[in-house]
């Protein structure tokens, strides 16, 4: 059963990494509102890295935001946390692979691959947590100038791109939480030994000494039958 939550936990967080990857250069981090205007000529969405502007017809101009140091402080800090969270999930699954009872890649021992397994477990714990931040502050951000009554700028909405983080966050977190589970819960014994090691002995079975003394047969009965005693004439 543990090999079973080991290698779902496994699967489970290489699907959020994959899902963190998609997010970071999705486009729509977040969309202009348009409560409270009457007439909506075009709609603006944004991520980390571009801001687009859409018109009427479907044709829409995007521009790259133009200095890292004239952005914001929460903005750089999103971006540094995705992607570590991704560097960090990368290297989990490497680990992963190697942690992997179900494989034959690195040390044979069941306590040397759950710690290995372990360790995996906890980059993915942290590469979720590094997600779920940048997303929550970013989402924060948005949520506290729509608020605003006194915002000059721009509303705007959470994007789609927010609910995919926040699913990859999570499915990494709960991937890599199966697989400290399997670290916990495992079992501390080795496996079988193999014929490779050469410190292994076959195991024989002790014989018992057999006794030095012969054994006499006791005198077989047909020396002491009639027919041996008696000649063949007395039959005649």
């Amino acid at each position: 059963m543990s090999m079973a939550v080991e290698t779902f936990g496994y699967f489970m967080a290489a699907l959020g990494l994959l899902m963190l990857g998609v997010t970071l250069p999705h486009s729509y981090w977040r969309v202009s509102t348009v409560h409270g205007s009457v007439i909506t000529t075009n709609t603006i969405f944004e991520n980390l890295w571009y801001s687009c502007a859409t018109d009427s017809l479907g044709v829409y101009n995007c521009r790259e935001f133009p200095s890292m140091l004239a952005l914001s402080g929460y903005l750089q800090a999103c971006r540094a946390l995705m992607i570590t969270a991704i560097l960090l999930g990368f290297l989990g699954l490497l680990l992963g692979i190697l942690g992997l009872r179900c494989t034959n890649i690195g040390s044979r021992l069941l306590f040397r691959k759950a710690k290995v397994a372990a360790a995996a477990g906890s980059l993915h714990i942290v590469a979720g947590l590094c997600g779920m931040v940048a997303i929550s502050w970013y989402a924060s951000n948005i949520t506290k100038e729509f608020f605003d009554p006194l915002f000059p700028g721009t509303k705007y909405e959470l994007g789609s791109a927010l609910y995919l983080g926040w699913s990859a966050s999570l499915l990494s977190i709960l991937g890599g939480s199966c697989l400290c589970f399997n670290c916990c819960c495992g079992e501390d014994e080795d496996p079988a030994p193999d014929a490779r090691n050469s410190s292994w002995v076959p195991y024989k079975v002790a014989t018992k000494p057999t006794s030095n003394h012969t054994v006499r047969l006791p005198p077989s009965d047909e020396g002491d039958s009639s027919f041996g005693k008696y000649g063949k004439n007395v039959y005649v």
